[in-house]
């Protein structure tokens, strides 16, 4: 299975502006699963709920008829960010977008500083979707400082995370290294690169995306500032087994009985 990250560098604002640049990294490409980033079509910091909610979408949104359609040429499946409006609620969210025309929508559950003001909390859970065999499981970048989001999915049956991210601390991409370690499963985290201003508040995003097999190894990796959209092959199997050596499982071993509080 080839899995690829776009790590770019959206303009706030410029939802068209972002489909095009996006366009040109993935049209001429060959993968079966393509990452982008946390809030790829609209860029992230936004001074009002307002201001950010003229630039969501529903389903029937350019965004969603974009990838559309270019999953269907290009035959492979794409995960990316985009600010929801359903009815006057607002979500972070993640889509898994199929070239069978299917979109499978996770909001993020756990909201980070400022998008507090900005988002409603997700209601969605965690789900695992499954996609030419493949078990795919959604989460959005602060969700990674919560082991219970990456454990549900496994625990779900996930082969990989998907992280679309906009990642502003230097921590997760070396948690996500034991987020797969100790789940046993590949995690795929698509960052974003360069900084976004607005009065009294500038973010620099630390680019660094990444993937993480089963064992913790980085198998795919970006530097803090480069654009580029990158492919490897994984083997979603590897995922499969939960076993650490011939007496040990990451899963047979747990003793739910004494982690209840």
């Amino acid at each position: 299975m080839k899995v690829g990250i776009l790590q770019f560098k959206p303009v706030r604002g410029e939802v068209e502006t972002n489909l095009r640049n996006i366009r040109k990294y993935l049209i001429r490409r060959k993968f079966d699963l393509a990452v982008l980033p946390e809030l790829a079509t609209t860029g992230y910091n936004f001074q009002t709920r307002n201001d950010l909610f003229g630039l969501a979408e529903n389903r029937r949104g350019l965004s969603f008829e974009f990838f559309e359609e270019i999953t269907a040429r290009v035959g492979g499946a794409i995960v990316w960010g985009l600010a929801e409006k359903s009815g006057n609620k607002l979500y972070n969210s993640a889509v898994l977008t199929t070239p069978e025309g299917d979109h499978h929508i996770y909001r993020k559950t756990h909201l980070f500083f400022r998008e507090k003001l900005l988002f409603d909390p997700g209601n969605t859970g965690f789900k695992v979707f499954s996609w030419r065999g493949i078990r795919i499981g959604l989460m959005i970048c602060f969700d990674w400082i919560f082991p219970e989001a990456a454990r549900t999915l496994a625990l779900k049956k996930a082969q990989l995370i998907c992280h679309p991210s906009n990642l502003v601390m230097h921590y997760c991409q070396d948690a996500m290294i034991t987020r797969s370690l100790e789940n046993g499963l590949f995690c795929v985290t698509a960052n974003r690169v360069g900084t976004e201003k607005i009065p009294d508040l500038s973010l620099t995003f630390t680019g660094r995306s990444q993937i993480t097999e089963p064992k913790g190894d980085r198998i795919l990796s970006f530097s803090r500032t480069e654009q580029a959209f990158k492919v490897v092959k994984i083997d979603p199997e590897l995922s499969d087994t939960k076993n650490v050596n011939r007496h040990n499982s990451l899963f047979a071993d747990r003793r739910v009985e004494f982690y209840l509080l």
